[in-house]
């Protein structure tokens, strides 16, 4: 399955063969099996994905040596092809935009998309710049409520504690980190008030662990993905159990 073709859609087609060496993801205890991930979403309603935002889940830049060279938008658009002939998916994310940025491009080819199940990680890069929760909380309604409004899941994506990871300067981590804890508790809200299901990697083990980074390429390598990975599928496969909204 190849979902890094962004603006387009496309039915699936098998998912790609993971390479041969995947010793250390299956050892590491914060991924999941391709399999076991599919599983977990079987019984879930939908047919139709789009994923939405920015860099992070335009793709793995840096893949770890051991782990598959996939980003968790591709692993979900994959785990869900698995088991559902004639699955369709769009991925829309590009690099380094801004909240508005996302709604102004992506937004209007996802509703012409329709699709089911919606995956959307944003506002990290916003984080950065002149900080307003009250127009990042603004910013983020006019994104995800249309999306919702149609009938799909909207599934948002925390991000990985930059601010506590050694990217940041010390000198300012400190702000960064209140920044990105704000951001979460933004997203977290108000997706649930609009019925929709977020993803916590913010409080991620890994969250904080600056191992999972290569280079200083935020959210780059495949570990990374990897966990995010595993938290989206454990996450949707406990709130279908729990009897969540169903798209």
């Amino acid at each position: 399955m190849t979902s890094r073709t962004y603006g387009t859609s496309r039915t699936s087609e098998a998912p790609r063969r993971p390479p041969a060496d995947l010793a250390a993801e299956r050892a590491d205890p914060h991924c999941i099996a391709p399999d076991t991930a599919a599983e977990l979403l079987r019984d879930r309603p939908w047919q139709r994905l789009a994923v939405l935002g920015d860099s992070v889940t335009a793709g793995v830049m840096d893949p770890l040596p051991g782990y598959l060279d996939r980003s968790f938008a591709d692993r979900f658009t994959d785990a869900l092809a698995a088991t559902r002939p004639g699955f369709a998916a769009v991925n829309l994310a590009v690099p380094y935009l801004l909240l508005d940025e996302i709604r102004d491009r992506q937004l209007g080819p996802a509703l012409e998309f329709a699709p089911d199940v919606v995956l959307v990680s944003a506002g990290g890069n916003d984080a950065f710049r002149a900080f307003d929760p009250v127009a990042l909380r603004s910013g983020l309604a006019s994104l995800l409520a249309p999306l919702a409004g149609t009938g799909a899941l909207v599934v948002t994506i925390g991000l990985f504690d930059l601010a506590r990871s050694g990217l940041v300067p010390p000198e300012h981590a400190e702000g960064m980190a209140r920044r990105f804890d704000e951001l979460d508790r933004i997203t977290a809200a108000l997706t649930r008030e609009l019925g929709g299901v977020h993803v916590d990697t913010h409080h991620h083990p890994l969250s904080a662990d600056p191992s999972i980074y290569a280079e200083d390429r935020v959210h780059a390598n495949a570990r990374g993905h990897a966990a995010a990975f595993a938290a989206i599928a454990t996450t949707l496969g406990q709130a279908a159990g729990d009897g969540a909204r169903p798209a």
